[in-house]
Order: C-alpha cells, then structure tokens, then sequence
C-alpha cells in the first residue's frame, strides 16, 4: 500500500480535471477521483506520517485518528455525490475548484500541526470563494467578494492566535488548546467565524444562495463542518459554546419563517444545525462529542440533498423562490420525492439519519442535567420542522401552482439524489455503521420507545401547526422584499465608515497638494529660477555699494540682461528646488 495524503490524492486528482476531455471517461473520473481517495484513506492505519521539521518545529500534516476520520470519510462521499450531480456543469474551472475545496477540507481534518491546518484553511477561503464567482452574476461577484474578506479577515485573527499561541507554548501540535490566554481566545474566534457564530454569521445567508445550481451542494458541506472538527479538536468541553449553539439553534427560525428564497432558508437551517453540534462540543462528555461528529456526518448528507434538489429546480426552471415556484411535483416526481427525504432528515424522522444523530446530543444534555439547554433543542427541532422541514418541499413542489412544467431532473442529478436519500434512510434504520466511525465507543440506543414517541409527537405538533396556520392564512406572507440581517449594519456602518476615511484622507491629500505642491513647490521653483544671476547678484552688490544709484542700477540690468540671455538650465533650477525642499524636510524631521 501506497501512503498518500488523501488531500493530495484530491488536489492533484483535481489538476487534472481541466486536461481532460469531455465525455464519458471525463465523468466516470469526475466520479471515481473522491472514492479512490476513500478507498486509499480507509487502508491507512491510524497514526502520524510525514514528520518534517520547520524552524525548530515538527511539522505533521498527516494525522490518522477517528476524530479526523469521521470528518473524513463523509468529505469524501459528499464529493463524490456532489460531482455526480455536477457532471451538467461544463465549467473546468468549477469542477476543478469544487475537488479542490474538498481537498482543502480533507486537509483541515487531516493536519496534525497548526501550520499545515491554517494553510489548508485559507485554502477553503479561496476555493470557495471562486466556487460563488463561478455563477457569473452580478449577485454571486458581490457575494464572492464578501466572502473572501470576511473569511480573510476570519484567517488573520487565527494566524494571530497561532503565532501568539506558539509563542506562548513553543509547540505547532494541534492538540485540545482550551481558553485560557489571549491567544486561544484569537484561534477560537477565528474557528467560530467560519462555524457562522451568531453575528458572524451573515457570510453564509449571503453567499450559498448566490452560488450556482451544483456550488452550493458543495459549499453545503465544507466549511462550517471543517470548523466544527476544529473546535471538537481544539475547545471540547468549552461551557461557552453551549450558549453559543443554544443561540445558533433559535435565531435562524424566525429568519427562516420570513425567507423567500428556498436556498436562503436551507442556509439559514445549516446555522441552526451547527448551533446543535456546538452545544455537542461544549458538553464536551464522550456522548455529545459523538453526537456533535455524527450529527454533523448525517448534516452533510441530508443538507446537500436538500441543495440538490433545489439546484435541480433552479437548473430547470432558474427559480428558487417561494414566490415563483408550486405545483412542480406534476413533472419533477423524483425530485420532489428525494426532497421530502431530506426535509424528513432535517426534522430527524425516526428511522432517518438525522434523528439517530440528533438524539445523542439532547440525551447528552439531558443526561448532565442541562434542562434549559435540552428545552431550547427540543423548541429549535420543532420550529426547524416548521419553517424548512415543511415549508421548503411544500412551497417548491405543491402549494400553490405557480404554472411551470419543466422536465424532470437529468438523470445523473436522480442518481446523486437517490444516492443520498439511501445513505439517510439506511444509516437511519443501522446508525450502527456510522456510530463505528465516532471518536469514542458508542453505547447509545435512539430508538427506545420514549424517543420514538417524543419525537413523532414534537413533529406532529409541529407539522399540525403548519397546516392549521396555513388553513387559517396566517403563514407569513411571502413577497419580493429583501431580508435584512446583521450584514445590514455591516454594510451600512462600512458605508459610512468608507465615507469617513474619504473625507479624512482625500481631504487630507488634497490639503497637502495645495500647500504642498501648489504653494511650497511653486515657492521654491519661483525662489530657484534664474539662480546663478541672484547669486552674482548678491555677491557683487557689496562691490557696486560705492557706485552711484544711477551707475548701480545701470550695472544691474545689465548683469540681468545678460543672465536672461544665456538662460539658466531647467534642470538645474529643478535641482536646487528638490535640494531646498530635501533640506526643509530633514530639518522638519531632526529637529
């Protein structure tokens, strides 16, 4: 057996997307490229490979463990999955950087130093963001843009950390870090920006919607996952995210309710997903970091289906708003029906993967007699139900009959969806092939009778309150408006701070110009011209003192005269001019 870095695997799989030609052959490769990487990971034994030294430090880029495995191995599948349903996409560029994002991913989770993960992270920065540009509107460059500064600045405040942290420690090892210095606070900010922590958030609601039909399946998966295996590897245990995730899993149901655009409120339910595996990785006992890693296996899967579907709509139809579709299921059966399969993941149907994986996390609060903690998920289950478990299969494929009837899905998009909807109805029924996965043994049954029932009477209730608001009209009215979140301070306050700066500095350069270049420099340039007769001048005046006024008038114009005539090189003037103008500077600066 060959040890190749799966990250390596990808990212050279990757370089060669483009040196391909199109058919068949390139699409079985598009295909295969993740799954060999698969195959070639799951042969490593576990352990640490490829030990460098750098400045004094160990430099481990390849580490094998079940924490980085579980991340691993579903990285893998969902690239896989996620380049099945991208084989209409005709751009290189696209699919080259979509195997490259997962490389990128594969590597965070892999990296056993923090030199290695961080270089792999902001690579997640850039091959994201130019998956968003791929859409080529208007809507996705903004987005792109934006995404890229806020994940670079995200990427300075943990380089600062890290730096900081080594300082402090004298070791590169990606190992628990903990809070307890300014340092670890740097790094563990700088990982709850990319996990879209409240009020950081406006990152991910912005730029997933904007991406193409098949980016946002991939982004879907990548980035915030990667963060939730950073702070299970380096804050497990942290009280803080408790109250971090409580938050995650509230807020984005009343945005969700509100949301037009389908794809935004799928954004908005991977916040309040997180928010789950952020409460898993703050309990910090083996239960709920299991919960918190299997969760977010069983998130990636029923997420991007979900994205798939409604990429398939918008491949189709070029919609994904409340407002422009209905009534598709007439001509899209299967995509309506792999649809409410990940809707019925996302609600953590028994028998489905959300629910298996959900579970462990609010029994892991319930067992450390986190009571408010285990309400709040309890609530946040019932309302994700509501505004996306619902209302997203609903509003695309019945309610109202917007009058479209595209054909149905390309048949490679089927396949990648029915690929998915297996994976969550068989993990969902034998969680146990999952659970062998997870950092830590599993003794864990989710189908007890009393999950069972609490669980299909929250989703009763849940589903009841839909239909009777929707019987009783006062679902929230959909219209063509924009939804105003945190990003609306961001932009308004960076407006006006831009506007600030404008005036500071360009009033400050215009100031200096005058004084400056108009009137200093003139000053001088007037003082230097025609030098050599205002130095004769004053050197021969002391001489022609006896003289009479006439005769030293006389004797004046004619020395002037005679300079005038014999022009003095600009150069020279220019030169004395630059040498008074040194000369006041320095002694501006020395004294």
């Amino acid at each position: 057996m060959i040890e190749t870095h799966p990250a390596l695997f990808l990212i050279l799989g990757a370089l060669l997307i483009p040196l391909l030609r199109e058919g068949r052959g390139k699409d079985v490769y598009l295909v295969a490229l993740p799954l060999l990487s698969l195959y070639n990971m799951l042969l490593l034994p576990h352990g640490s490979y490829y030990h460098w030294s750098f400045l004094g430090f160990t430099i481990e880029p390849l580490r094998v463990d079940n924490l980085a495995l579980v991340f691993a191995t579903i990285f893998h599948i969902a690239a896989a999955l996620g380049m099945c349903f991208a084989l209409s996409v005709k751009s290189n560029l696209e699919r080259t950087f979509a195997m490259l994002y997962a490389g990128a991913a594969v590597g965070v989770v892999f990296a056993g130093d923090l030199l290695t993960m961080f270089l792999f992270w902001e690579s997640l920065t850039v091959t994201a963001a130019v998956i968003i540009w791929c859409r080529r509107t208007s809507g996705s460059q903004g987005a792109g843009f934006r995404y890229m500064l806020f994940h670079a600045l995200g990427g300075l405040v943990l380089l600062g950390g890290i730096v900081m942290y080594v300082h402090e420690t004298g070791s590169l090892a990606f190992e628990y870090i903990g809070l307890d210095s300014t340092a670890s606070w740097l790094i563990f900010i700088g990982f709850g920006i990319n996990s879209a922590w409240p009020g950081l958030h406006a990152w991910l609601t912005d730029a997933y919607p904007e991406a193409g039909y098949a980016g946002a399946v991939f982004l879907s998966a990548f980035t915030t996952k990667s963060a939730v295996y950073a702070l299970a590897r380096g804050f497990p245990g942290t009280e803080l995210l408790i109250w971090i995730g409580v938050v995650m899993a509230i807020f984005p149901l009343f945005y969700g309710m509100l949301a037009n655009d389908l794809r935004r409120v799928i954004s908005y339910s991977i916040i309040n997903k997180v928010g789950f595996m952020m409460v898993g990785i703050g309990i910090g006992t083996q239960l709920s970091i299991n919960g918190a890693c299997a969760y977010a296996f069983a998130h990636i899967l029923y997420k991007g289906l979900l994205f798939m579907a409604l990429g398939a709509v918008l491949f189709r139809t070029g919609k994904t708003k409340v407002t422009e579709l209905g009534g598709l299921y007439r001509t899209m059966p299967w995509t309506a029906v792999f649809c409410m399969v990940g809707a019925a993941a996302l609600s953590a149907v028994p028998f489905l993967v959300g629910f298996p994986t959900k579970a462990m996390i609010t029994s892991a609060a319930g067992e450390e007699h986190l009571m408010w903690v285990w309400f709040a998920l309890l609530f946040s289950s019932a309302g994700a139900m509501l505004y996306a478990g619902v209302k997203v299969p609903y509003y695309a494929f019945f309610g109202n009959d917007s009058g479209l009837r595209p054909p149905e899905a390309p048949r490679h998009m089927l396949i990648a969806m029915g690929a998915a909807s297996l994976l969550c109805i068989g993990l969902g029924i034998f969680p146990q092939p999952l659970y062998r996965l997870l950092p830590f043994p599993v003794d864990y049954n989710a189908y007890t009778a009393s999950h069972v029932i609490t669980q299909f009477e929250l989703l009763l209730f849940a589903a009841g309150s839909f239909a009777l608001m929707a019987l009783a009209g006062v679902l929230p009215m959909h219209v063509r408006s924009v939804l105003l979140d945190v990003d609306y301070f961001y932009r308004r306050g960076f407006k006006g701070l831009y506007w600030l700066l404008d005036k500071f500095f360009n009033g400050l350069n215009k100031l200096s110009d005058e004084l400056i270049v108009n009137k200093a420099t003139g000053a001088v340039i007037s003082a230097c011209s025609n030098a050599p007769y205002k130095l004769a001048r004053m050197a021969l005046l002391p001489f022609w003192s006896v003289l009479s006024t006439e005769e030293r008038d006389r004797r004046l114009r004619d020395l002037e005269q005679s300079f005038e005539t014999n022009t003095t090189p600009v150069g020279l003037t220019g030169l004395l001019a630059a040498g008074l103008v040194t000369f006041l500077i320095l002694y501006m600066f020395t004294n």
